[in-house]
């Protein structure tokens, strides 16, 4: 997905973004803003996961949304 379509659709994801990963603050989706990159790095640091694993799963998400 291309970053301007990922911002365009952030909006309409946040809350689903929060629902799947619950240890996202508010503020770790404020500072994500419909950046990708930004939204991997906060998972990668709420559940001490690696990068890969983080894209992987951000990637099936919104493949699924």
């Amino acid at each position: 997905m291309s970053g301007d379509t990922w911002a365009g659709r952030w909006k309409q994801v946040k809350g689903k973004a929060k629902e799947k990963w619950g240890k996202l603050t508010d503020d770790d989706l404020a500072t994500a803003e419909g950046d990708r990159d930004q939204l991997v790095g906060r998972i990668q640091e709420r559940y001490g996961m690696a990068k890969d694993d983080a894209e992987r799963q951000v990637d099936d998400w919104l493949a699924k949304s």
